[in-house]
């Protein structure tokens, strides 16, 4: 078991403050667990929210995937530094999160909740190669798919000279 922590590749999953059941049968299915497990992927950490399936916990002691869940935390920025892939809902808050923490994301959308700019924000952010998009029922295939080392980093805009013209605006002076 020590051997296992040491090597310990966690994927967090996070549904935000909704449910979102559809993203979290997904990823306890067999076949994305079994996919997860062969890419290296050792742990499947999963907020979920305010959903009403609760998966299968697993400890991992018959050398498979390690599977626990909670339901909401202050902050998950901790969970995301820890992680070796993140799959989140479509929210932007979670997309920017996890991007300017530089980890790999597979971004799922949820039909059910979806406005059309969480869809055309996933669509946009995978065309320039900062993420993956898919949806719950596509996610093994998105999972067999990705290769991890081919998206490209993040880097956040820098929000100054928008914030100088409002500044001015307001009347108040240039630094």
């Amino acid at each position: 078991m020590e051997d296992r922590e040491n090597a310990k590749r966690v994927v967090f999953v996070t549904v935000g403050t909704t449910s979102f059941d559809a993203l979290v049968k997904a990823v306890v299915s067999e076949d994305v667990k079994d996919e997860l497990q062969k890419r290296g992927f050792t742990h499947l950490l999963i907020q979920m929210g305010r959903g009403i399936f609760f998966p299968n916990k697993c400890d991992g002691a018959d050398g498979s995937l390690v599977v626990d869940y909670f339901t909401f935390s202050s902050s998950i920025a901790d969970y995301i530094r820890s992680a070796s892939l993140v799959i989140s809902h479509a929210g932007s808050g979670s997309i920017f999160e996890t991007l300017k923490l530089g980890k790999p994301l597979i971004v799922v959308v949820n039909e059910d909740l979806m406005d059309n700019h969480q869809c055309e924000l996933a669509e946009a952010l995978e065309e320039r190669k900062h993420l993956y998009y898919t949806h719950p029922h596509t996610l093994h295939q998105t999972l067999t798919k990705m290769e991890l080392e081919s998206l490209v980093q993040y880097t956040p805009g820098d929000g100054t000279p928008v914030a100088r013209i409002i500044d001015r605006f307001l009347g108040f002076p240039d630094d």
